[in-house]
């Protein structure tokens, strides 16, 4: 009997020993500043704690602790690479078919990090993997509905926006805890050699085209210049003529309104001046002989000199034929 009750007394003091050993190990726990702590009562999540430094809680199993790090994470899509640097490339997985029909492969990293640590831990049994499912599914609908040119040359980095634009709308919709970061489309390439040629080639095409085509728009803008510089000058020229004609009209108008005052007071005089203008400016050269009423005597009158000053008659015999004839004055 008392080696019976020695057995039960030494059970009985080794189990709470281990007792007093749980309560002291497990009623307390430290949190780094790299990491995050989710509490779980009895099953039941609780809000999670990121401060750092040393917490206490209920021994276990009324409450467990479940640490996780608040780093940032990077999926490699496509390929992987070992921390010597190599890396090794999966093809089945990068190989996608753009809106214009073409095969490329495709690889992304993408950056992402825990914001919900009860989330993560119990949402999805594997939300790692769904994150890669997710970036594959996003890759291949916006490669999909690009084109090989996109994806290739300048439109990396609107693919790279949609892509993370839908996969952060995907892992929402999923609720597994987790933010995305970032995309970056590691490497875009042509399946192979002989499709990688025949693409230069296009490219080049293309390429000797636009440069051909600029060079045509830049003639045109020049030849459209030089024509609107020959516009404007016959414009500001026909601008020049026309003011000049239109003062030359004025002076017409003011000579012809000064003679037509004249005229109105000295009707005839005006009218033998207007005479001798005109003849003078018709036959420039040409010599008025006067003839008096008797018939016996004419006088000589240059034009030129009866318009700017009067000359001195000279008496001539003569004859009755030369010369052109005025009667009277």
């Amino acid at each position: 009997m008392l080696s019976m009750r020695r057995v039960f007394t030494i059970i009985g003091f080794s189990f709470l020993i281990a007792i007093l050993a749980i309560v002291a190990f497990t009623s307390w726990y430290t949190v780094d500043e790299s990491e995050q702590a989710v509490m779980i009562t009895l099953g039941e999540v609780e809000e999670g704690v990121s401060e750092p430094g040393l917490h206490f809680k209920y021994p276990w199993p009324i409450q467990s602790v479940e640490i996780l790090s608040k780093e940032t994470f990077s999926l490699q899509f496509g390929y992987e690479e070992s921390e010597d640097g190599d890396v090794k490339d999966f093809p089945k997985e990068t190989k996608m078919i753009t809106g214009d029909e073409n095969i490329v492969l495709a690889d992304m990293v993408v950056q992402w990090k825990i914001t919900d640590p009860g989330k993560y831990l119990f949402n999805a049994e594997n939300p790692t993997e769904m994150l890669e499912d997710a970036t594959s599914a996003s890759l291949r609908s916006i490669i999909g509905s690009s084109t090989i040119d996109d994806a290739l040359t300048s439109g990396k980095v609107e693919i790279e926006k949609q892509v993370q634009e839908l996969l952060s709308t995907l892992i929402g919709e999923y609720d597994i805890g987790i933010s995305i970061l970032a995309v970056k489309l590691q490497d875009v390439d042509l399946p192979n050699e002989e499709v990688r040629k025949a693409f230069t080639n296009v490219t080049d095409a293309r390429e000797t085209m636009n440069t051909r085509k600029n060079e045509a728009n830049k003639y045109r803008n020049k030849r459209t210049e030089e024509a609107q510089g020959e516009k404007d000058a016959i414009m500001s020229a026909a601008q020049g003529d026309k003011a000049a004609r239109m003062e030359v009209a004025r002076g017409d108008v003011a000579q012809f309104n000064a003679i037509y005052n004249e005229y109105k007071n000295a009707k005839d005089i005006t009218q033998k001046r207007l005479v001798l203008e005109t003849i003078d400016q018709v036959l420039p050269n040409a010599e008025i002989y006067i003839m008096e009423d008797n018939g016996n005597t004419m006088k000589y009158l240059p034009i030129k000199d009866s318009i700017t000053k009067p000359v001195a008659p000279v008496e001539q015999e003569g004859s009755e034929g030369e010369g052109s004839e005025t009667n009277g004055q």
